[in-house]
C-alpha cells in the first residue's frame, strides 16, 4: 500500500508540476516570439517530457538505469497509441503534411538507432553520449530554424503570463517534478520488489504511464483550444526528447542493461505507432486510426507482461 500511495502521489504531482512547467515555458515562448511549432516540438517537448528526465536521472543514479530506459522508450509507445489514441476518439485530428518533415523521419530513426545500440545487452557511456550528441545536433538546428522565422510567430496576447509569473510558476512546476521522480523510483521499486518483475518492464508499463500525464494534459489543452497542431508537434518532440536525451542522460550517468527482446518489442511498438500518426492526403488523421492506435498499445502491454 505504502508503493501505491507513492505512486498515486507521484501522478498527481507529476500532473500540476507538469502543467505549471508547461505554462510557464509557453509563456516565455510567447515573450521571446518563437513560432508555435518550434514552440511544440522543443520548449513544451521538454516541459512535458521533465518527469521522464528526472525519474531516469534518479534511477540511475541509484543504480537502477533500467527503469529510467523502460519509461522512456514506453512512454514513447504510451504518448503516441495510447494519448494520441484517445485524442482521436474524440473527433479526427487536422494537420498538415508539412509538420512530418524532418523530426518525423528522425523520430522513425532513432528507435532504429537504439536497437543497434542494444545489440549486445547494453547501452554503455559511450553510446549514451552518442545518443547525446545526436539530440544536441537536433535541438542546435531546430533554434536555428526558429530564429530564421521568428516573423511567423504568433504575438503575445494579453493576460498572458509576465516573465516574472512565468519564471516562478516554471520553478515551482520543476521542482513538483523532480519530486515526482523521486515518489516514483521508490514506488516503482519496490512494486517490482513485491510481484517479482523486472525493473525494465515496470517502467515500460507503469511508470511510462505516470510520466506520460503532462503529455495527456497537453494534447486534451491543444484539442480544445483548437491547436491541434500544437498536440501532434508536443508528442513528437517529446519522443525525441525521450529516446535521445533521457536515454542518453541515463546511460552517461550508468551504463544500461538492455534485455534485448524486451526493448525491441517496445521499439518496435513506437515505430508501428508513429507510422499510424501519419495523415492521410487530405492531411487529416481520423478516427479510426484511434481505435488502431488503442489496439496497437493493448497488444504491446499484453505482449509485455506475457512475456
Amino acid at each position: 500500500m505504502t508503493d501505491l500511495a507513492l505512486i498515486l502521489g507521484a501522478v498527481l504531482l507529476a500532473a500540476a508540476g507538469g502543467e505549471a512547467f508547461l505554462r510557464s515555458i509557453l509563456g516565455a515562448a510567447l515573450h521571446l516570439r518563437v513560432p508555435k511549432m518550434v514552440v511544440a516540438t522543443t520548449l513544451a517537448a521538454f516541459a512535458t517530457s521533465s518527469p521522464e528526465l528526472t525519474v531516469s536521472s534518479v534511477a540511475a543514479l541509484a543504480g537502477q538505469p533500467e527503469i529510467g530506459l523502460g519509461d522512456a522508450l514506453g512512454s514513447n509507445v504510451v504518448n503516441i497509441a495510447l494519448i494520441f489514441g484517445l485524442a482521436l476518439l474524440y473527433r479526427a485530428v487536422q494537420t498538415s503534411r508539412q509538420d512530418f518533415g524532418r523530426d518525423f523521419t528522425l523520430a522513425l530513426a532513432v528507435p532504429v538507432l537504439t536497437f543497434f545500440l542494444a545489440l549486445d545487452g547494453r547501452i554503455e557511456r559511450s553510446e549514451a553520449l552518442l545518443l547525446l550528441a545526436a539530440f544536441s545536433v537536433w535541438l542546435v538546428l531546430t533554434v536555428r530554424g526558429a530564429l530564421r522565422n521568428r516573423a511567423d510567430a504568433v504575438d503575445v496576447e494579453a493576460g498572458e503570463l509576465s516573465a516574472g509569473k512565468s519564471l516562478l510558476l516554471g520553478v515551482l512546476g520543476l521542482g513538483a517534478l523532480i519530486a515526482a521522480g523521486r515518489l516514483f523510483v521508490g514506488g516503482a521499486t519496490g512494486i517490482a520488489a513485491a510481484l517479482g518483475v523486472d525493473t525494465y518492464v515496470i517502467g515500460v508499463v507503469l511508470v511510462a504511464i505516470g510520466t506520460s500525464l503532462p503529455e495527456l494534459v497537453t494534447v486534451i489543452l491543444s484539442r480544445l483550444r483548437g491547436h491541434d497542431d500544437v498536440g501532434v508537434g508536443t508528442l513528437i518532440g517529446s519522443n525525441l526528447f525521450n529516446g535521445l536525451a533521457i536515454v542518453g542522460v541515463a546511460g552517461t550517468i550508468h551504463p544500461i542493461a538492455a534485455p534485448l527482446s524486451e526493448v525491441t518489442l517496445t521499439l518496435a511498438a513506437g515505430v508501428m505507432a508513429l507510422l499510424l500518426l501519419l495523415p492521410d492526403r487530405s492531411g487529416r488523421i481520423r478516427r479510426a486510426r484511434g481505435v488502431l492506435l488503442l489496439a496497437l498499445y493493448t497488444g504491446f502491454v499484453w505482449a509485455t507482461l506475457a512475456y
